[in-house]
């Protein structure tokens, strides 16, 4: 890990990895579970999903006023505060005994998620200079979002099987006494800044996105002109309106409008939300079609997942020597295409489809194209950020990540539950509702190719041409800063 990254950083960047990678096994590692879950807790098809709406929601929602936070408080501070109701959560998920109680639990969950995830972020972006190193660093970092989604479901379905899905959730404790420790041996507290909390904006983007995701997950059921959907997005809808206005006049906001006046990390946000959407709910859906359809057991589910696994850590481990040769938005663009085509691939499966030529192989592109594209598009989202709002760019990343696993996902909830046909029951039904939520997810991934090729690409190159003459890249990563 040390190559490329200064060795008096190396512990910081060890810290950082660490914490963010269990607030992503915390998504993950419940996915593979969650049939025992539903059998212990009574959760119904569609309710179930709230077991991950409720940690994305307080997540995503809260995110922008945890980074805001870090900016006045210090982010080590808030990094531990974070860090403590991170781990009473999931004291509280371990003993759960009730669906309410575990959605509760979750909300708790996502609420120290929110105040731990942008410090991670936001200590990169303070602590690794801008340039080779950085690059490095956030290189780890989106391989660790990646491997920690999907070793997240091979622990998911060893502990479900061998031993129970609380495990996952208690092993936190252990873990976060020594990042604890750790982060007081080796972060300086950074500086903190006198100011207020825009605790109306964070109000308002919290309620708005949690009305949206209610309001499509409960469409499926009884419509668009049902009161209880139209009500809750028409809040929805008004309070993010708010939030817009509301930033544009807070003393200090939470969401700085001017980091959307880069075309590039607005895209980045935009394509992460569409992305995440897709993957999120390409694994959510194949941990239940390989235990419903095929009769994987959760543990056999798990290490289905481990092709993917791999070919990510190969791609993301490339990432620095690929921007070195190709430049961030040229290799996110072919790491795009490489994803959609491994999610257009597994969107044909059916009831008898083998493992091995209809999902094993199909998982490898998806793997190698994530391995690709979330560390260019993590660069992308903080590309010429002023030191100042390093806190609120990385919340803003974050966020779009979590509204990718929350809203994007609600989404394509809708869209699965949408998806009758009349002449199929059962396994076969299923498998037809799986595959028509991944070819929305294709969808939603062609888009945002389209976005990054538009709004990343093609400026790249028309910089390049204006500064060199010949359209010819001669440093990817010097001419990526400059623009």
């Amino acid at each position: 890990m040390s190559h490329g990254i200064a060795p008096q950083r190396l512990p910081i960047l060890v810290i950082v990895l660490v914490s963010y990678l269990m607030i992503i096994l915390d998504i993950s590692i419940v996915i593979t579970a969650l049939p025992k879950i539903q059998e212990a807790l009574g959760f119904s098809d569609v309710g179930l999903s709230w077991i991950q709406n409720a940690y994305t929601l307080t997540f995503g929602g809260l995110l922008l006023l945890g980074a805001r936070g870090g900016d006045l408080l210090g982010r080590r501070r808030l990094f531990i505060i974070g860090l403590s109701i991170f781990a009473l959560a999931s004291l509280l998920i371990g003993f759960t005994q009730s669906a309410a109680w575990m959605i509760a639990s979750r909300s708790l969950q996502g609420i120290g998620a929110a105040l731990l995830a942008p410090s991670t972020l936001a200590l990169l972006t303070v602590h690794f200079p801008e340039g080779e190193e950085r690059t490095h660093a956030v290189a780890y970092y989106g391989a660790t979002a990646g491997i920690g989604a999907s070793v997240g479901l091979v622990a998911g379905g060893l502990f479900a099987d061998l031993l129970s899905w609380r495990v996952g959730f208690l092993i936190n404790l252990p873990v976060v006494a020594m990042l604890i420790v750790a982060s007081l041996c080796y972060i300086d507290e950074t500086e903190s800044h006198p100011g207020e909390f825009d605790l109306i904006g964070a109000m308002s983007s919290t309620l708005g996105m949690t009305s949206l995701v209610y309001a499509i997950v409960h469409s499926e059921a009884h419509g668009w002109t049902d009161q209880n959907t139209f009500l809750p997005l028409a809040i929805g809808l008004l309070m993010l309106v708010f939030l817009v206005f509301n930033e544009g006049r807070a003393k200090q906001p939470i969401m700085p409008l001017r980091l959307f006046a880069s075309a590039e990390r607005s895209c980045a946000y935009a394509s992460r939300v569409l992305i995440l959407g897709a993957i999120f709910s390409f694994f959510f859906y194949m941990t239940q079609y390989l235990q419903t359809v095929k009769g994987f057991r959760p543990m056999e589910a798990g290490f289905a997942f481990l092709p993917l696994t791999i070919l990510q850590f190969v791609g993301a481990m490339a990432v620095p020597r690929l921007t070195r040769r190709y430049g961030n938005g040229r290799l996110l663009a072919g790491g795009l295409l490489i994803l959609t085509t491994g999610m257009l691939w597994v969107s044909r499966l059916s009831i008898g489809t083998p493992y091995i030529t209809g999902i094993a192989l199909p998982m490898l592109l998806i793997g190698l194209g994530l391995g690709l594209t979330l560390s260019p598009l993590t660069a992308s989202g903080i590309t010429g950020v002023e030191h100042q709002d390093a806190g609120a760019a990385s919340g803003l990343v974050n966020v779009a990540h979590q509204l990718g696993g929350s809203l994007g996902f609600a989404v394509l909830v809708a869209v699965f539950a949408g998806a009758n046909a009349d002449t199929l029951t059962g396994d076969a039904l299923l498998s037809h509702r799986i595959t028509s939520t991944w070819t929305v997810g294709t969808a939603m991934l062609m888009l945002a190719s389209v976005l990054v090729i538009l709004f990343i690409v093609r400026p790249l190159r028309r910089h390049q041409t204006e500064e060199n003459g010949t359209g010819l890249l001669l440093n990817p990563l010097e001419t990526e800063r400059s623009s």
